[in-house]
């Protein structure tokens, strides 16, 4: 597996990329950036799919806090989405690579006949050498930033894994504030123990799956097993994984038992 050229869709939480302060972290973008550009240049093609633009555009107007009301959280996501591929195309280019940015609604990829479209845009980009960028639309789409619930997608774990399956990846890395799925809560159970390898998604791994995270995120372990659920049946594996530690990066794309790796099953021949 180490050697093959594969496709990989990964995810960055609002944890990862934002200080507790919701201002960027810069080193973490440049970090993340340089990991992608040096798997870009192994031969890899890549797709990252970010999240942070509400978070960053309420840090860039000076707001106290995440507004509340639905108009300004899409204001402040429209202000945050250009802040941050505005910095995404600024290191990037510092590799030499390109980026392109893609905002997704729920209606994009329910429709068939627009989600064809977008598979060929992503297939045309990839074939360029472009590294797709990957938001919800958060200016347009309402169902998410309001309730939280979305019948499509509704947060970025989604999201990527709809985006995997769009784009036939082998790969998907969810890059998080925890190192995997662990089979009871670790904050509260110091013994708790990370799982490595996931085959099924049965009952009981379903109920290891606690609330949301961290206050900046929207997406608790619950949301991963559900793209867990869209990446496994697309015949993708997914991995869940410490976004603190960009350099397992590497690891996870050989293979190694780094976080959990939800094992896509293999097609009947």
């Amino acid at each position: 597996m180490e050697h093959t050229k594969q496709r990989i869709v990964v995810k960055v939480g609002t944890s990862t990329l934002t200080h507790d302060s919701g201002s960027l972290d810069l080193r973490s973008m440049e970090h993340l950036v340089r990991t992608l550009s040096d798997l870009h240049g192994m031969g890899h093609e890549i797709i990252l799919v970010t999240s942070g633009a509400i978070a960053v555009g309420t840090a860039k107007l000076g707001l106290a806090e995440r507004p509340k009301e639905l108009r300004m959280k899409q204001a402040a996501a429209a202000v945050g989405q250009c802040r941050m591929m505005h910095i995404y195309d600024k290191l990037f280019s510092e590799y030499n690579r390109s980026v392109a940015q893609i905002l997704l609604t729920g209606d994009d990829v329910e429709d068939p006949e627009r989600a064809e479209h977008l598979r060929s845009t992503f297939s045309a980009l990839l074939e360029m050498g472009v590294i797709p960028v990957v938001n919800e639309n958060d200016s347009v789409s309402s169902a998410e930033i309001e309730t939280g619930r979305h019948k499509v997608l509704g947060d970025n774990d989604t999201l990527s894994a709809i985006v995997a399956e769009l784009c036939r990846a082998d790969l998907l890395v969810l890059l998080s504030d925890i190192d995997g799925l662990y089979d009871a809560d670790p904050k509260r159970y110091p013994g708790a123990r990370l799982l490595h390898h996931v085959t099924e998604l049965t009952p009981a791994i379903l109920e290891m799956a606690g609330g949301a995270g961290s206050w900046r995120g929207t997406g608790g372990m619950a949301t991963k097993l559900s793209a867990a659920r869209v990446a496994m049946a697309a015949g993708c594996d997914m991995v869940i994984t410490n976004g603190a530690r960009m350099e397992d990066l590497y690891g996870i794309v050989e293979g190694q038992d780094i976080g959990t790796r939800f094992a896509a099953k293999a097609e009947e021949a």
